[in-house]
């Protein structure tokens, strides 16, 4: 018996060696590769991500929901809670555009319509074919234009032009709030995803010119609402004459350019792209998050700017000051706490 026992387990120990990648070794000997297979980056293959499967939400019925309360957030990358979203090894608009054009994921018509006054109506909206979304992007096709020796333009064509994501800074998120007093549970769901662009408005770069020929040689930025403007000296004063009038404000020039949606993405479907990309962390590389699990697990800063109300206000329609605005958020999401909170006794 005895015997028995120890050939099993040599034969387990000799499995076990076989089984192991040559080029993870500890040996001293070269290993041998073949041509058709890199060396493993590391000491073990990271497989957990790539052969994931995304949990599906509990069912609901609609006799169940108790409580529904729809938000809209934005999700600021520049915030240090965020900056995993804009890491150059797994950025999420990287990501996004890539699952577009490989056919993974839609993108929808973020334009208001008659049926679709708000714009993110998914089931009002339009798809967007890869070309018009590469062009909001700006990373369709740039024109190239040739010049001879005497500066004239001899010949031109259209090369194509590399998307970077680094140039989206925010996102937009829509999520419900729901209570199901089925399973007594208040837990938010993402409906959908934005990328937020600024568009490009013409005569908003003549505006800046003006500005820094105005202010050549001043280090004053009267377009920077945190610029401390400079005081004048007695020199300045006695050579300006008194009638002189003011140099003309920011909103002389046009008005101010809100960043708007790009597209929009379904988030169900988004689940089963974000469920195979892992998001870099800061303290500890084998965390194994998913960028899916960063969005379940609420694992993000964000500021809400818009809850559903009969008028379909922005907090920005009601609210001037910035400093307000962001009060009046934390204001909302406390509201929503407090509501959970209030349900029980204790």
């Amino acid at each position: 018996m005895k015997k028995i026992v120890l050939s099993i387990a040599c034969t387990v120990l000799a499995l076990a060696t076989v089984a192991q990648d040559a080029n993870l070794t500890n040996s001293t000997k070269p290993a041998r590769t073949p041509v058709d297979e890199p060396p493993v980056d590391g000491y073990y293959k990271n497989t957990d991500i790539e052969n994931r499967k995304v949990i599906p939400y509990s069912p609901i019925r609609q006799t169940d929901v108790f409580y529904r309360k729809r938000v809209w957030r934005e999700i600021d990358l520049r915030e240090k809670m965020n900056q995993i979203f804009a890491s150059p090894k797994a950025r999420l608009m990287d990501i996004i555009v890539h699952a577009i054009e490989a056919g993974e994921l839609t993108a929808y018509d973020p334009t208001p319509t008659a049926d679709n006054p708000t714009g993110d109506n998914f089931e009002k909206m339009q798809i967007l074919p890869i070309g018009q979304v590469m062009a909001r992007l700006g990373g369709d096709s740039v024109l190239v234009e040739q010049f001879n020796e005497n500066n004239e333009v001899i010949s031109s064509k259209y090369e194509s032009r590399t998307f970077s994501g680094e140039n989206v800074i925010k996102f937009r998120i829509k999520e419900d709030w729901i209570f199901d007093k089925q399973r007594a549970v208040f837990e938010p769901r993402i409906v959908g995803i934005a990328p937020l662009i600024t568009p490009q408005i013409p005569g908003m770069e003549n505006a800046v010119q003006h500005s820094a020929a105005v202010n050549d040689g001043d280090s004053y930025d009267p377009f920077d609402p945190f610029a401390v403007k400079p005081e004048r000296t007695a020199s300045d004063n006695s050579t300006t004459p008194e009638n002189t009038p003011a140099l003309p404000t920011a909103d002389a020039f046009g008005p101010t350019v809100d960043a708007t949606p790009a597209f929009w993405i379904y988030f169900p479907e988004a689940r089963h792209v974000l469920v195979n990309k892992e998001a870099m962390n800061r303290h500890n590389a084998a965390t194994g998050l998913s960028y899916d699990d960063i969005f379940i697990k609420r694992l993000f800063s964000s500021y809400i700017i818009k809850q559903d109300n009969p008028e379909d206000l922005r907090i920005k329609d009601y609210i001037q000051d910035d400093v307000e605005r962001l009060f009046e958020s934390e204001r909302i999401k406390k509201v929503i706490m407090d509501w959970e909170q209030d349900l029980w006794s204790y």
